[in-house]
């Protein structure tokens, strides 16, 4: 029997990267897995995967910032399978960097929208399928609004990452009743399309020369981490392995955040 055996687990930003890469493990794991996108397609795509392998997958197209449509998914989840034991608030994007005067306002709310509105919107819509059996809550967030602040023209990203582990700790506290456990990964530079959501404007007007070793990550150098190597983290804190951590956040980086602040 996998660590998941019998636990449904909700996905958000399922379709790619870090949420796809969590998605599969989990199904191995034995979980059954709420696949949570915009793109149906593509959450169809990895639904597929899943019971190639064997595993149970249930097609949730939905925007993380739309309060409705998050609502509806765990609705339908619940009306699937009956229960939720795993949250995994994972979907974000990067959004416009670029200097702070330049970010317009509707910039900077796409930003906080999709990051932090969405990740209290995945939480808020939990709870009140989580308390009868707890469980665990895990939010991705990034080394960017954490321990590195250098580079140039993330403020609104960065900003909305710190958010979330801010929010991560307040649900903790306000959650541990129910046994339900909150906690962050902040990934450094890690191989997904997150790129594509990224928009760099005029940054070059306020870049501040860094000094970084060859390669700029101590553990592989020129090689950036694999969203498999997220999942399993994931995978640890959303097990009972994880039972007695909480408001915790795990930095999956390779030591990158450790050089540059």
């Amino acid at each position: 029997m996998g660590e998941l055996e019998g636990r449904v687990a909700f996905i958000t930003g399922a379709n790619s990267g870090i949420g796809k890469a969590t998605a599969l493990l989990f199904a191995r794991e034995g979980a059954k897995v709420g696949l949570v996108g915009r793109r149906a397609a593509k959450n169809e795509e990895t639904a597929e995967e899943i019971r190639q392998i064997g595993g149970e997958a249930l097609v949730l197209t939905a925007d993380v910032s739309q309060p409705e449509q998050v609502e509806a998914a765990y609705r339908r989840l619940i009306e699937t399978w009956g229960r939720l034991d795993i949250v995994f608030a994972n979907a974000g994007i990067n959004g416009v960097w670029a200097p702070i005067e330049e970010i317009t306002p509707e910039e900077w709310d796409q930003t906080q929208a999709i990051n932090a509105k969405g990740t209290f919107l995945t939480v808020k819509y939990a709870i009140p399928y989580m308390k009868e059996r707890g469980g665990s809550i895990v939010i991705t967030s990034s080394i960017n609004g954490t321990r590195q602040f250098s580079l140039a023209g993330a403020t609104a990203y960065s900003c909305s990452k710190a958010a979330q582990v801010a929010f991560a700790k307040h649900a903790a506290v306000e959650l541990a009743r129910w046994k339900i456990r909150v906690n962050v990964i902040c990934p450094g530079w890690i191989r997904t399309n997150i790129p594509e959501n990224t928009w760099r404007r005029n940054i070059e007007k306020i870049a501040i020369p860094t000094i970084r070793p060859e390669g700029g990550i101590p553990l592989t150098g020129k090689k950036p981490g694999e969203p498999e190597q997220v999942a399993e983290a994931v995978l640890f804190l959303a097990s009972d392995r994880a039972s007695h951590i909480t408001g915790t956040e795990l930095w999956i980086d390779g030591a990158e955040s450790l050089l540059r602040t």
